[in-house]
């Protein structure tokens, strides 16, 4: 029995590991549920799981509530795993002292990773503690590389769907709408990730986690095109054999690993056949088109604060496409003028913290200028 705490229960990740905590009786117990804002959600999850502790981020009178409250909940001495599906900055101060207490972390924010991978990755080696992640594309390389030791391998291979504006040129792009980009052909996902998926951004800061998740350069970490999103993504060994995790789009399957790594265990979800895909393709990212993956890989490769005011200026101008704000394009156009505006800095968690508010700040007034 694993004892699981859930950063972001109520969100996309969040939810799906409620149900997969729910196929998983004899083998999973969830023992903490936290929110951001929406306490009514967590209360109707806390009736499934009466014995849970709660915690809100948002100031709340009835639920423990701010960043301490949820630093609680993911250092709870019952706690075996920590699930962290919060957006923004928010879950990092609460996935440090979930490491630092030995915890297993089964990781859906790319924040964490993307803004201080550089801090993070040395903690979990010092605490000699479990890392897991739950992005699709980074369960199928850590199902890859199962029995393989990191000298062997010669790169990565992420998939992309290509979002809903795969093929478009670019001055088709100018006056995308926000129901067409967030009409994604092949996942079912929360607004802000289903957006970064359109722009391409979330292979850019995919490259980032993998860079830090399997210690592998970012020089060796590449992006393919596959529309039909069966194989998640792919090692390329050194002696040139390749292999690659397939299954249907359902992040229910990566969750249950990282939950339960290393043990698969049967599920009630639909099993794919190489007969229900007869044909697989794949294409070149048109990286002229979707400008956002150049910007995660020049973030990563400077270093330092770069990729955390890469990361925030990006989640800002997102969420004002979102609400309407702003087009389509200004996403690539803020992030990359937010980052010719910062002067990096060794990553720490206070320079990091730092960035993140000037970033937002930064971001912020770019797009009020228009």
């Amino acid at each position: 029995m694993r004892r699981v705490v859930i950063l972001g229960s109520t969100g996309s990740i969040g939810t799906q590991t409620v149900d997969v905590c729910l196929q998983h009786p004899d083998r999973l117990k969830v023992v903490g549920l936290a929110a951001g804002r929406n306490a009514y959600a967590l209360r109707e999850q806390s009736r499934l799981f009466p014995e849970a502790k709660l915690a809100l981020f948002e100031p709340s009178d009835e639920i423990p509530s701010g960043i301490q409250a949820l630093i609680e909940l993911a250092t709870l001495p019952e706690a075996d795993v920590v699930v962290v599906s919060v957006a923004g900055v928010i879950g990092l101060l609460p996935t440090i002292e979930a490491i630092c207490a030995g915890k297993h972390i089964a990781l859906a924010s790319k924040e964490v990773l993307v803004a201080a991978g550089e801090i993070v990755m040395p903690l979990v080696a010092e605490n000699q503690c479990l890392l897991t992640p739950i992005d699709s594309e980074h369960s199928a390389i850590l199902q890859c590389l199962q029995g393989y030791h990191p000298e062997q391998i010669d790169s990565l291979i992420l998939t992309a769907s290509g979002g809903p504006f795969r093929g478009w040129p670019l001055s088709e792009l100018v006056n995308v709408t926000r129901q067409q980009a967030l009409r994604h052909p092949t996942w079912t996902m929360g607004g802000k990730i289903t957006i970064d998926s359109a722009t391409l951004m979330n292979k850019g800061l995919e490259m980032i986690e993998a860079k830090w998740l399997f210690g592998v350069e970012l020089e060796r970490i590449n992006i393919v095109v596959h529309p039909q999103s069966v194989i998640h993504s792919m090692v390329k060994f050194k002696d040139g054999s390749v292999l690659g995790q397939m299954g249907w789009p359902n992040m229910r399957l990566p969750i249950q690993y990282a939950l339960l790594y290393p043990e698969r265990v049967p599920n009630e979800l639909p099993s794919w056949s190489p007969l229900d895909h007869p044909q697989l393709t794949f294409e070149k990212l048109d990286e002229d088109v979707f400008r956002c993956p150049a910007l995660a890989r020049d973030s990563s490769r400077i270093g330092g604060t770069m990729p955390c005011a890469m990361n925030a200026a990006n989640e800002e101008a997102v969420n004002a496409f979102i609400r309407g704000e702003t087009k389509f394009l200004d996403i690539p156009r803020v992030v990359d003028q937010t980052m010719q505006s910062h002067s990096p800095v060794p990553a720490t968690l206070d320079s990091i913290l730092e960035t993140d508010r000037w970033a937002r700040e930064t971001a912020r007034a770019l797009l009020r200028m228009g």
